[in-house]
């Protein structure tokens, strides 16, 4: 695996993605090839992942490159130093999240968000779900927060959801 290069050929994948969904082709599958599936995997990475990036850039123009790069960087150091290389065979719930509603401390989304977060970072989403979906965009924009440096945080903090609340809470108090 290459290391170095990783950001050179994510964007080239990303970008590949993002021409193919523009141009009408829905059809997931057939995006990529074995080798450039083989390079997704070993960095943690889905194929899900980035139709979701393609269909979001293509819709909305976000999270854009930039930002699926950081998100990306942040899941692919966890996976490769936390999880050792080995994906997830767990897939989370969705029927057992959080409503979008719901708030803790009077912010809205943040509930969910954190469990989001944490599959998200075990490689854990269900293909129905996107980390940086445009819900979670409005909240982060909303609040000035970075979709990669909410995921970092979320690492940081592992089951300590009240150290993230916490810092969610302060960040909004500014």
């Amino acid at each position: 695996m290459k290391h170095y290069d990783f950001a050179d050929q994510f964007r080239t994948l990303y970008d590949k993605a993002a021409k193919l969904y523009a141009a009408g082709n829905s059809d997931q599958a057939s995006y990529f090839t074995a080798a450039e599936k083989a390079f997704l995997a070993a960095n943690g990475i889905t194929v899900q992942n980035m139709f979701d990036y393609a269909e979001d850039h293509t819709n909305y123009g976000e999270p854009g490159y930039d930002r699926a790069l950081a998100i990306e960087t942040v899941r692919r150091d966890y996976f490769l130093n936390v999880q050792g290389g080995k994906p997830s065979s767990h897939v989370i719930d969705v029927a057992k999240m959080p409503a979008k509603t719901d708030a803790v401390r009077g912010i809205e989304w943040l509930p969910r968000l954190i469990p989001k977060t944490k599959a998200k970072l075990r490689g854990e989403l269900p293909s129905s779900l996107m980390y940086s979906c445009g819900g979670d965009r409005n909240f982060l924009r909303t609040h000035d927060i970075h979709p990669a440096e909410f995921l970092s945080l979320v690492w940081r903090n592992g089951d300590n959801d009240e150290a993230t609340i916490d810092w969610v809470a302060k960040r909004i108090s500014k």
